[in-house]
């Protein structure tokens, strides 16, 4: 299956606590249809010391957000967009957005 929402791609988050935060995709995880945001659905993680030069302490960490809950936004436009697919004449099956028709590179 096609994915929708890559790696580096840049997305806007359309519901929950973080809507209308923006940022970059960090990795995606589609068995549990899931994505790190960069900056986004941060939560604190305590950790415990890993040796002589690194303390424990309380850090804070980008948690996975579902992908329903984000929308690409059209790297040409700005705008977020909804993500389609198109057969090209050499074969190659590529992201565009549904909006404008634009094509998406990643």
């Amino acid at each position: 299956m096609a994915a929708r929402i890559r790696k580096g791609d840049q997305v806007l988050v359309i519901s929950g606590a973080q809507k209308g935060r923006r940022g970059e995709v960090l990795r995606v995880v589609p068995k549990d249809e899931r994505a790190v945001v960069q900056g986004v659905n941060l939560v604190s993680k305590h950790t415990k010391p890993k040796g002589m030069g690194q303390p424990g302490g309380i850090v804070q960490v980008e948690a996975p957000i579902h992908l329903s809950n984000l929308k690409l936004v059209d790297p040409k436009t700005g705008k977020p967009t909804k993500v389609g697919f198109r057969v090209l004449e050499d074969g190659r099956k590529v992201r565009v957005a549904k909006a404008n028709g634009n094509l998406v590179e990643s």
